[in-house]
């Protein structure tokens, strides 16, 4: 039987939605967060023990990766290795949506900022 978890059942702030796939997907090994940032926002650097992939489905991100820094316009998809200290900040004028998926089934960050 397939899962269905509302996303308000999982937000976790007025801007994203959580899922861990070890508390809601019954040991699925996948997390992601569903992101809608207003311009000038974006999490403060931090990095993650495993990749992260990031579907920017519309508006415009600033992504910090390492030493990199990139622009990225919605319909692209971003990879960011383990370990690696990464941000990203909505650099447009509209809603940035995406989704963060994390090769993990529970969320693990440390923050660096």
């Amino acid at each position: 039987m397939a899962i269905v978890v509302p996303l308000e059942e999982i937000r976790s702030s007025p801007t994203a939605a959580l899922f861990e796939g070890d508390k809601h997907g019954h040991g699925v090994p996948v997390s992601s967060f569903i992101v809608e940032n207003d311009p000038g926002k974006g999490p403060a650097l931090h990095r993650h023990p495993y990749s992260e992939v990031f579907v920017v489905l519309d508006g415009l991100a600033t992504f910090t990766a390492g030493e990199e820094e990139v622009d990225v316009a919605g319909g692209h998809v971003v990879v960011v290795p383990p370990n690696t200290p990464h941000k990203f900040v909505n650099s447009g004028d509209a809603k940035l949506r995406m989704v963060t998926i994390h090769t993990n089934g529970t969320m693990v960050q440390e923050d660096l900022d």
